[in-house]
């Protein structure tokens, strides 16, 4: 029995052995390789509209559209980029801009050399104040007077965004209740007017002198007004800070 114990241990040990050595030696798992794609319509706006937003500084969602047909290439990538070679002088609702493919670093060759001519119809949708109520001339903004609605920026440019506007603000025009506002139908609140007194503070390095003078303009904040001296009679410049006080810096 003994014997017959000790030719099986005996066996046993190197099989042990060789299964460890299997583990150690097993080699690690590769890491997924970037998956190639081709580049579809959808990405190419894509690359296009996030390009031309950054480049004119556009706030609100730019969509395009191809108004030529336009083939994506046979090719497919891991990485694919889109560089706009021409700009447009002005964004608008009809664009043509000069672009280059590039496919894993390295240019697509249908547009190596000069690139490639599209043609792209724009909108750039952005919410803007409307009227929910007539407004009156003088009638401070109140945005509970208002509502939004979403239109084209580049067919409506004038309108006012509704990320503009506060209680800095009044209506220069009556406004009809259902119109948008625009930049025309609201101007700053004077904080200074015409004929007041006001206080003017100059201010020299560490000296400050304050004064009363009579206000020749009206301004809103960071306006320059034109105010009197009431002693010597003279006219100076001063920068309206607040409500019925401009400062003057030398």
């Amino acid at each position: 029995m003994r014997s017959l114990l000790t030719i099986l241990c005996c066996s046993l040990v190197p099989v042990a052995f060789a299964a460890t050595g299997d583990a150690i030696s097993a080699a690690p798992a590769e890491a997924p390789s970037a998956a190639v794609t081709p580049f579809t319509r959808e990405a190419f706006l894509a690359a296009l509209s996030h390009d031309l937003s950054a480049h004119f500084n556009l706030e609100g969602e730019l969509q395009l559209d191809l108004l030529r047909p336009w083939s994506p290439p046979s090719r497919v990538a891991a990485a694919w980029s889109v560089t706009v070679l021409e700009y447009p002088s002005l964004a608008s609702t009809s664009m043509l801009v000069r672009v280059r493919l590039v496919a894993d670093g390295q240019p697509v060759a249908s547009t190596s050399r000069d690139g490639e001519v599209v043609v792209l119809r724009a909108a750039l949708w952005r919410d803007v104040w409307a009227a929910r109520q007539p407004l009156t001339v003088g009638a401070t903004f109140d945005p509970s007077a208002l509502e939004t609605r979403r239109v084209d920026l580049f067919r409506e440019r004038d309108v006012l965004p509704a990320a503009v506007g506060d209680r800095t603000f009044i209506f220069a025009r009556a406004v009809p209740a259902g119109r948008s506002l625009t930049w025309r139908d609201i101007t700053r609140r004077p904080l200074v007017r015409k004929g007041d007194t006001i206080e003017v503070t100059a201010t020299s390095g560490a000296l400050l002198v304050t004064m009363k003078a009579v206000a020749m303009d009206s301004g809103a904040q960071g306006d320059t007004v034109t105010v009197r001296n009431p002693v010597s009679q003279k006219n100076f410049a001063a920068v309206v800070v607040d409500e019925n006080r401009a400062q003057v810096r030398f």
